[in-house]
């Protein structure tokens, strides 16, 4: 039985005194849903010493409109996927919140959590005895990346499936720390690192998510993994699309996930797709453009070689979905789920 190591608990009265918290200790990290990070203390992949907890702060887990939608980072998956506004307005995004895990885990996982997600790989996702045996690896306690043995960089991939919806949404997030506060685009957030994925503070919590008007843009989101639930995406492709005059694209934002250790933005296949209509040849080439921004590496399910050319596949369903065609067939053969 893996069990967690000893830590201090503290229970703020609000975000600003967990701010405080945080920046007052050297070794503190914040839990919500704690579905990532307890699992990853059991395995001795994170040891804060103090956990500082957000999940009772009701001023997390609001959603507001305005001339776009304001979502607090703590609200749960669950209750984001019951919200009929998101699913109206920003259907990408409750298709991404929909598939993460299992409905246990997203009655407990929040929002802002799946956007911090650990990155990923069969190295590294190890009891503490496993990662042991073989040296550790970069990512934690060693100096080897074991996917490749030779990359100075870690290569553990971002798994997050809400991320690459909200980027194709083209969202902003918001910070508190106790200097003040911050909003950058989601985007911004992520590096292409996988030990140093985030460029959040330590100090620095995430309080919420900033969407734009959603009307006269479609979204979609579909997800590849080798079973219909509990899995992490192996590839991922969110897809949001403005249309403008006589249904020609007035703005499109093809983001991947799970190929990198940070969300792909196909600017090549965005800037192709702008101006054209979604006929069946511009959707074929806008898939192989998406597909030659993916370099998957072999860290997860399934051989590079083989996701690489899926990238394409599935680019094509999520355009084909944004076009109006009924891909309900389709996206219950590969997500397992009608949504």
């Amino acid at each position: 039985m893996m069990r967690l190591p000893q830590f201090h608990y503290y229970r703020p009265r609000d975000v600003g005194e967990a701010a405080q918290v945080l920046a007052g200790e050297d070794d503190a990290m914040v839990i919500a849903g704690g579905t990532d990070l307890l699992p990853n203390m059991k395995r001795r992949q994170q040891t804060p010493r103090t956990l500082v907890a957000l999940r009772h702060l009701d001023e997390l887990k609001r959603i507001t409109n305005g001339s776009g939608m304001v979502i607090g980072a703590g609200i749960t998956l669950t209750d984001l996927v019951q919200d009929p506004g998101i699913k109206s307005a920003y259907r990408g995004l409750w298709q991404a919140a929909a598939q993460v895990a299992t409905p246990h885990l997203r009655n407990m996982g929040t929002l802002g959590g799946n956007i911090c997600l650990d990155t990923r790989c069969n190295y590294y996702d190890q009891n503490y005895e496993w990662r042991k045996a073989i040296d550790f690896c970069m990512k934690k306690d060693g100096e080897i990346c074991w996917v490749s043995t030779g990359s100075k960089t870690c290569l553990a991939t971002s798994s997050t499936d809400t991320a690459p919806a909200l980027i194709s949404l083209d969202a902003q997030v918001e910070f508190q720390a106790a200097d003040g506060q911050r909003t950058i685009p989601l985007q911004d957030l992520y590096r292409d690192d996988g030990i140093h994925y985030l460029t959040r503070r330590k100090e620095e919590i995430l309080t919420r998510i900033i969407l734009p008007d959603g009307a006269g843009t479609r979204s979609a989101y579909w997800k590849l993994r080798r079973r219909g639930s509990f899995d992490f995406p192996v590839l991922s492709v969110a897809a949001a699309i403005r249309f403008g005059a006589a249904g020609a694209v007035g703005e499109a934002r093809i983001v991947l996930g799970a190929v990198s250790s940070q969300p792909v933005l196909c600017d090549s296949a965005n800037e192709f797709l702008t101006g054209r209509r979604l006929t069946d040849e511009v959707i074929e080439e806008t898939a192989a453009l998406c597909a030659r921004a993916a370099s998957p590496v072999k860290n997860t399910d399934f051989s590079p070689h083989w996701r690489k050319r899926a990238v394409a596949r599935l680019a094509v369903y999520a355009l084909q979905e944004l076009r109006g065609d009924d891909m309900r067939a389709t996206r219950e053969k590969i997500a397992r789920q009608a949504l």
